[in-house]
């Protein structure tokens, strides 16, 4: 069973995440908004694929205040963590918006909020799963 590292500051979007991924996915979910926590995750590689809302209104590292595109450049520099999949999460929807956010932050993939198709995120997940496990 794969784990899903779901970095979301609305709780009912992380609540309903949760279910999505759970039950539809048979995923392992686990939340953090803490950075600190975040990066050690995943450089102990202790979660597969990331869920990562680009707009946090909590999280700090360093002392300063960072979004989820901070965060993803984090985890892709860091050898120890590039390597996992991360698909941003967004209610940025505008036309350019996914190929800047994906370009800025090295993310594998993308998905605008609200979430309507439940679905379609269980998949997107599993496909950046298989191909991370393909490279």
């Amino acid at each position: 069973m794969a784990t899903v590292l779901l970095v979301e500051d609305d709780p009912i979007n992380a609540r309903v995440f949760d279910k999505v991924l759970r039950r539809r996915g048979g995923f392992e979910v686990f939340h953090s908004q803490d950075v600190e926590e975040i990066l050690r995750l995943a450089q102990a590689r202790e979660v597969d694929v990331i869920l990562l809302d680009v707009s946090l209104s909590q999280s700090t590292f360093c002392g300063e205040a960072v979004d989820g595109i901070r965060i993803a450049q984090l985890l892709k520099g860091d050898p120890k963590s590039r390597s996992i999949p991360i698909i941003l999460v967004t209610a940025h929807a505008m036309r350019g918006d996914r190929e800047a956010f994906l370009a800025q932050s090295g993310a594998d993939g993308y998905i605008a909020k609200p979430v309507v198709d439940h679905e379609e995120m269980v998949n997107q997940v599993r496909q950046v799963l298989l191909q991370a496990q393909q490279s």
